[in-house]
């Protein structure tokens, strides 16, 4: 699997979908009045993007899968705020899950690339 920038990698293009998604449901409303949660929901999206980014750019696995692993982290906090959004009443359940979805399918691309480059850099 060889990349020839971040943008071609689809745990990235997922990312970019969650930022979009996230973006969306909290510019209005209630939810975009929670300054607290809406910047960290946002920011916890962004870091998913830019962490794989961000990874890509060292060249090394070992460096790379590091960067991924936080990558998923800020997936999983994406999941996480996602409940406080939907008990606050910011989301409905359909919002919820969809978002959910998006946030649990990065996190599983970015497991399956991170056991790659740890597999590859074994040998």
């Amino acid at each position: 699997m060889t990349f020839r920038s971040f943008e071609e990698i689809s745990a990235w293009q997922s990312a970019r979908k969650l930022v979009a998604a996230i973006y969306r449901v909290s510019k209005e409303g209630e939810f975009a009045r929670d300054f607290g949660l809406r910047n960290q929901i946002r920011r916890a999206a962004l870091s998913v993007m830019a962490n794989i980014a961000e990874g890509f750019s060292y060249r090394s696995d070992k460096e790379f899968a590091k960067f991924l692993l936080i990558a998923k982290a800020s997936a999983l906090e994406v999941q996480s705020h996602l409940y406080a959004a939907l008990d606050q009443g910011y989301l409905t359940e359909i919002e919820f899950r969809h978002l959910y979805s998006l946030a649990a399918g990065c996190a599983k691309q970015l497991s399956s690339l991170i056991s790659f480059l740890l597999k590859r850099q074994a040998g």
